[in-house]
């Protein structure tokens, strides 16, 4: 049984950069020397070079990785790698730098040598675009998702991207590259790019954490899904529905982007994916707010979300049951009741 580790109220994160340099302290836990350009993921396998260094507009050295949603400074490397949480991750810093000494942590091997990496600019996503050739536009329609609704969304067939000025992909037939553009900050422009093929990773983006994707009607509705996809989003907008989706299926909308939203709508749904990582997203959601209602397809239609409901059982089968789970909408104990045993079963399994 592991022990509790009590710290030290005069042990933070400023009292150790007052003694060990940023620089030092992620060079020592990310395990890659300070530098500029892209350089390969150390926490997962990839042969592509999708991470990064770069300083903040505070002043705060980050590293990010493109092709997932690792992104932050060198706490927030200490919590990664050692699965622990922000107090112990403290600890151990203080611990292996010898700010402290704690018998019952190990003491990581550490050289103290401080690269000092100038403040740059955030990671720079530039796209080549193209029409939309009609293998692609058939792919899409397989998920009941038109060229009309992609233009209005702002999705764009991508032919070749650049990280910071270097080549980074070349799409080919079995390498579809869709981006999401998101508009323009600093003059920099914001993609969200969609790798569907890729088994390694499917995005790569220089968004905020908090860019929500989706169309929000001005005046709002009864109505508004919030799932884990663009895709989604698309395909509820063909079928009349309102929905919107964070930037990655890991995070959720802010307190007060959800205080908003229910001004808006008098119904708000969460519908995640019906694999392990979507239940475990929508547990920890409904323990934080417990007022939403939470929805997914059942597992017997062995499909994944609604885009993959649409693909394998079409429009029809789709309508209908959007409508069953409307039914549910005003019941509010059958639907608690609903997704209890959906999800129950899920752990089962």
């Amino acid at each position: 049984m592991e022990s509790i580790i009590t710290i030290p109220p005069k042990i933070t994160k400023e009292l150790i950069e007052s003694r060990i340099s940023q620089e030092t302290l992620m060079a020592t836990y990310y395990g890659v020397p300070i530098r500029k350009g892209l350089f390969k993921s150390k926490f997962r396998s990839d042969n592509n070079p999708t991470v990064c260094y770069y300083k903040n507009s505070k002043g705060r050295l980050i590293v990010k990785d493109f092709g997932s949603d690792f992104c932050g400074d060198w706490l927030y490397v200490v919590q990664h790698k050692f699965s622990c949480d922000f107090v112990k991750a403290l600890l151990i810093a203080a611990n292996d730098f010898g700010i402290v000494k704690n018998s019952t942590l190990a003491v990581n091997p550490v050289k103290v040598e401080s690269t000092i990496l100038e403040p740059v600019q955030s990671s720079i996503i530039q796209v080549e675009i193209r029409p939309f050739q009609q293998y692609e536009l058939d792919w899409w329609l397989s998920y009941g998702i038109t060229e009309s609704t992609l233009k209005r969304f702002n999705v764009f067939s991508c032919k070749n991207i650049w990280l910071n000025g270097h080549l980074f992909h070349l799409e080919t037939p079995t390498q579809k590259i869709f981006g999401y553009f998101g508009g323009k900050k600093n003059n920099m422009d914001l993609w969200r790019l969609y790798f569907p093929n890729n088994h390694k990773f499917k995005f790569l983006s220089n968004w905020e954490k908090t860019k929500i994707q989706g169309l929000l009607p001005r005046n709002g509705g009864n109505l508004l899904v919030i799932t884990k996809s663009l895709k989604d989003c698309m395909l509820l907008y063909e079928l009349g529905i309102t929905a919107i989706a964070p930037n990655s299926e890991n995070l959720f909308v802010t307190d007060s982007q959800l205080d908003r939203l229910k001004q808006k709508f008098k119904n708000i749904v969460v519908g995640y994916d019906n694999d392990l990582p979507g239940i475990e997203g929508m547990n920890r959601i409904k323990r934080i707010h417990p007022e939403l209602k939470f929805v997914f397809i059942p597992r017997k239609y062995e499909a994944k979300d609604i885009s993959d409901f649409y693909k394998k059982y079409g429009k029809d089968k789709t309508l209908e049951l959007i409508n069953k789970a409307k039914e549910f909408l005003c019941l509010k104990d059958d639907l608690d009741h609903i997704t209890e045993v959906e999800g129950s079963e899920q752990n089962k399994k």
